[in-house]
């Protein structure tokens, strides 16, 4: 069985991963600079990818999903499948059945995937129309995929699936409109809660859709707006579904935002190694912790972006939800109020954030089991250790600003930590602080070097 794949974005290579597993031969071909699948091989053009098929799969997105079409037709066996994946409006795919059929013998097949790609890969479940639908259902279902086959309609199945999506976008909609707005509240926590009841994978769920509809706003938006498309081709008002699209819209105009003040990978690994009190001297001393929070193990360092949290007295309560809600990079960075009679964090606790990806914890409070926080490489800095555990009564918040240490953190702020203390820097102010810090670095070299060179030149002075 030989395989072509069209786009190799994040769904091509889930797809042709599971192929190659499933021993299947796949030729990929992308015009952008994205990763090969291992076990693929990667074609330099349409022609060359779709040359020799039994299946061709069009990944490309909607957008460009005909003008491939048009490219592959011509060079597709008789014996070929070709089958539109893309989330597209119905008119879309009967054009470009349309194509298959006048450039060649091979048939098209109108392919709508119904679930998480991520998820579930190539054994995700399908709804399929068009002349090789039942071809379609033949190979997918060999490899474990639920296939609803809708006869030989090419659109079929995409209107099946544009009626799912005004479902579904619009409740990650509804999900991001909410959040955003208990997050300007104060009560983000507590709305995520009331979602998180109502969805049948709860927490799980909402991450998915929240996250999903900022990954992946633009498509989604595009999605949607073929939707409305087919909600006015029923005579229906598309007044809620062009709403939905906007929103999506407006969520990706926003991550782009977000993006260029967020802290990126790049610029996180680029502050690894520099020192706390270098960042210091190129911030005037300021953003540094009081001394009274200081590494709990020798060695310790890290570099992340500061989730928030603030907690009353004692009490830990939303350090667990926090702890949920974490991203890889983030360190926590937590007010509690300067309590020591209470450990806010323990190895548990830690375990539970390093699994998630946190590289860190910043505690005004106290903090125990050290020993096992150094063996675990977990770092560590707060006011005091304690055995004494918290209490888990609550209240807290996440993702506000917090006082720690004299200094004010906000989230997504630039954290630094060592062996002398930890740095706060302002997001939008990192990288021009990476460049102060590192010349503060490089005059301190210098100096160093002239100290030695004066003291080596002085008799006796270098023995």
């Amino acid at each position: 069985m030989k395989v072509g794949i069209l786009g190799l974005g994040e769904a091509g290579a889930l797809y042709a991963a599971g192929f190659v597993e499933h021993g299947w031969e796949v030729v990929g071909f992308d015009p952008g600079e994205v990763p090969t699948p291992a076990g693929v091989t990667r074609a330099v053009t349409t022609q060359e990818a779709v040359q020799g098929c039994d299946l061709v799969l069009g990944l490309t997105g909607a957008k460009a999903a005909l003008a491939v079409a048009r490219e592959a037709a011509p060079h597709l066996r008789s014996t070929t499948v070709y089958a539109d994946l893309n989330a597209a409006a119905p008119e879309l795919k009967r054009k470009i059945a349309e194509v298959v059929g006048e450039a060649s013998a091979a048939v098209f097949a109108d392919v709508s995937v119904i679930g998480s790609v991520p998820k579930y890969r190539h054994r995700t479940a399908l709804v399929v129309s068009g002349r090789g639908a039942s071809l379609i259902a033949d190979y997918f279902g060999a490899l474990g995929a639920p296939v609803e086959d809708l006869g030989a309609e090419a659109g079929a199945a995409s209107a099946r699936k544009l009626l799912r999506s005004l479902f579904m976008k619009g409740l990650g909609a509804i999900i991001v409109e909410a959040v955003e707005a208990g997050r300007a509240a104060g009560d983000e926590l507590w709305i995520r809660e009331q979602i998180a009841k109502e969805l049948v994978d709860g927490e799980g769920a909402l991450d998915r859709l929240y996250d999903g509809t900022y990954k992946h706003a633009d498509r989604r938006a595009r999605e949607v707006s073929a939707a409305a498309e087919l909600v006015a081709e029923l005579g229906l008002d598309t007044g809620l579904a062009r709403a939905i699209g906007e929103l999506h819209a407006l969520a990706g105009r926003s991550e782009g935002l977000r993006d260029t003040s967020r802290l990126t990978p790049e610029l996180l690994s680029a502050y690894a190694g520099l020192a706390t009190a270098n960042i210091g001297d190129a911030t005037d001393r300021l953003g540094l912790l009081d001394s009274g929070i200081s590494a709990l193990w020798a060695g310790a360092r890290a570099v992340g972006r500061a989730l928030t949290v603030w907690t009353r007295a004692g009490d830990n309560q939303v350090l667990h939800q926090a702890v949920k809600m974490a991203e890889p990079g983030d360190i926590m960075v937590v007010n509690g109020e300067g309590d020591t009679s209470r450990a806010l964090i323990g190895e548990l606790i830690a375990e539970r954030a390093r699994a998630r990806g946190v590289v860190g914890m910043v505690l005004d409070g106290a903090a125990r089991d050290v020993e096992v926080l150094a063996e675990m490489g977990f770092p560590v800095w707060a006011r005091a250790v304690t055995p004494a555990g918290p209490y888990k009564f609550g209240p807290g918040r996440v993702g506000v600003p917090v006082a720690v240490g004299g200094v004010v953190c906000h989230p997504g702020d630039l954290v630094v930590g060592d062996g002398d203390g930890v740095a706060v820097v302002p997001a939008d102010r990192a990288a021009a602080v990476l460049v102060a810090a590192r010349e503060v670095e490089a005059d301190e070299a210098r100096r160093r070097a002239d100290i030695r060179a004066a003291a080596a030149a002085v008799p006796g002075g270098a023995s």
